[in-house]
């Protein structure tokens, strides 16, 4: 195919990934750049800060010909000459703002949690933007209320009343005109830490769950209606019915398992979405696929070269690479016939690494 496209934001390597494993000519934008990253493109450019995304993505635009860029999270309201081959900024900032997809729910009639007005207590509170989760919390009073503006800047922000059940999401394609086809839906693997209990740390696919069918059903309606185009993932929490929580309206961190539980390459359906065209039917999984995102509980420095243990993990730093406490380090897998087997086989491979790691 050797079409050329660029992959850009905060992490890129599963998108690259799967661009190349569909026959396309990849180079990538990214935070991390880790080794594996490297495998799957011609050239790499790092960025530090979000805020040098932009001139990074022009850098990389100046040395290589791209007839497409390819947007990942933080990428999503960049514009330039390049066209998106995904949803486009402006149908995108729409769901950026935490705000406007609850206003966006609320118009649908789609069940979330109800926005709630100060002093209202318990609260979940989050930025009105951002994603993986990690600076949401439960509040419970005026004092933990000002302490989490404290904390974080004093950023703006929303509530809303706290929803129980299962973290979970669903991937899906649509075509921007109002088709969309459910892929596959998460379990969602959070920290559940101390300062990032909400935090995104892996995921489990298929998922198991009586209410699993009706989210798909819902998945699929605010796909349809949100105008997004290629794949896009919408996050519920599974209780006795699903709440809609966000829409992410590019790729999500979810792609590895989606692709390693059904066998398809996820970047040729979001490509054949974007041209117009969905899967005639939702696909089936064949085996269950989960990714655990291993974070240094210490500083540490990461000295041995762990690209001997791919398949096992992904996201592979290069030797020498420092951690702070608490940053991610590296992606490890599991996979089986039942889920049971799949978090057996990833257990091993939680505990190879740690010890290869030392």
């Amino acid at each position: 195919m050797n079409v050329p496209v660029l992959v850009c934001g905060f992490a890129t390597r599963h998108v690259a990934r799967s661009a190349h494993l569909a026959g396309y000519e990849v180079y990538a934008v990214d935070h991390f750049c880790d080794q594996d990253l490297s495998w799957y493109t011609r050239d790499r450019e790092r960025f530090e800060d979000l805020a040098d995304l932009p001139g990074a993505i022009q850098e990389m635009c100046s040395r290589h010909h791209v007839d497409w860029l390819v947007p990942t999270s933080g990428a999503e309201l960049f514009s330039g000459r390049t066209p998106v081959l995904g949803t486009s900024p402006d149908r995108a900032m729409r769901f950026m703002d935490k705000l406007l997809t609850q206003e966006f729910f609320e118009s649908l009639g789609i069940p979330a949690p109800k926005i709630l007005g100060p002093g209202c207590y318990p609260a979940m509170i989050k930025p009105r933007t951002g994603s993986g989760g990690w600076r949401n919390m439960v509040i419970r009073n005026d004092a933990e209320l000002e302490r989490w503006l404290e904390t974080f800047d004093h950023p703006p922000c929303l509530t809303q009343e706290v929803v129980t059940g299962m973290a979970a999401s669903v991937c899906c394609v649509a075509d921007g005109s109002g088709g969309a086809r459910a892929i596959a839906s998460n379990r969602q693997i959070l920290r559940g830490e101390e300062g990032a209990h909400f935090g995104f740390c892996g995921s489990v696919t298929p998922l198991d769950h009586p209410g699993g069918e009706m989210m798909r059903g819902m998945a699929e309606r605010i796909a349809g209606a949100s105008g997004c185009r290629g794949t896009l993932g919408i996050d519920f929490v599974l209780g006795k019915e699903p709440w809609a929580i966000e829409v992410n309206p590019r790729f999500q961190a979810t792609l590895d398992t989606v692709e390693a539980a059904t066998g398809t390459n996820l970047f040729s359906l979001h490509d054949r979405a974007c041209h117009g065209a969905l899967p005639k039917g939702r696909l089936q999984a064949s085996r269950y696929a989960i990714r655990r995102i291993l974070f240094a509980d210490r500083d540490t420095v990461v000295r041995e070269d762990l690209s001997s243990l791919s398949p096992a993990v992904a996201d592979i730093p290069w030797p020498g690479s420092f951690f702070e406490e608490g940053q991610a380090m590296v992606s490890v897998y599991g996979w089986g016939e039942s889920e049971d087997e799949a978090m057996n086989v990833l257990d091993t491979h939680m505990k190879r690494v740690r010890q290869y790691m030392g």
